[in-house]
């Protein structure tokens, strides 16, 4: 027979741990040995789920983030806010933000890891939106739907940044608003009250 199966409580208990200190410490101070005592295992058991800190921690981002589909349905540029808006409004999902954000020079694996996994798809959907936004007229006919990507990607990390983490959906989405009405965007009752 093979060896003994794994416990499924030893691994939630393990990315819960790192999940914890992730946010707590960022990437640099969360080791193996923190995750091992704060889950209440031994190292051996942690290392035997992953070889490294790298390993761990993409697991542990993986798992906070579920299961979400590969190319989510982003209906419009409204459904598009009210997504970002939701994600911005979420203290604990700021955090994690920063801490991804941060670990670029420290941790580039898990950086890419994330831009892989749940980056690029996004990306994807977010960029058709756009285009269907400026094709229909409410966005200027000159506008490059992936540098307004660009522009309001960067809108979300000032404000994870500058504004505290117990911003409201509705602050967040008058905010990333203001950035899109700069760039032009007309909601489709403002532009047809505009005719």
């Amino acid at each position: 027979m093979p060896g003994r199966p794994r416990s499924q409580e030893a691994d939630a208990a393990i990315l819960s741990a790192a999940l914890e200190l992730l946010l707590e410490r960022g990437v640099e101070a969360t080791s193996i040995e923190q995750v091992a005592r704060r889950a209440g295992v031994t190292r051996a058991t942690v290392y035997r789920r992953y070889p490294d800190k790298g390993r761990l921690l993409i697991a542990t981002v993986e798992a906070a983030y579920g299961n979400p589909p590969a190319a989510p349905e982003i209906r419009d540029v409204e459904h598009l806010l009210a997504g970002w808006a939701h994600a911005l409004a979420d203290p604990r999902q700021r955090r994690l933000l920063r801490r991804l954000y941060g670990a670029t020079d420290d941790l580039p694996e898990l950086v890419a890891a994330y831009q892989e996994r749940f980056g690029a798809h996004r990306d994807q959907a977010r960029t058709r939106v756009l285009e269907r936004a400026r094709d229909g007229g409410q966005l200027p006919p000159g506008t490059d739907p992936g540098v307004l990507l660009d522009v309001l990607t960067g809108a979300v990390w000032q404000h994870l940044v500058s504004r505290p983490d117990t911003t409201t959906a509705d602050d967040a989405e008058r905010y990333l608003r203001a950035v899109l009405h700069q760039a032009g965007y007309r909601p489709e009752g403002e532009r047809d009250a505009n005719r």
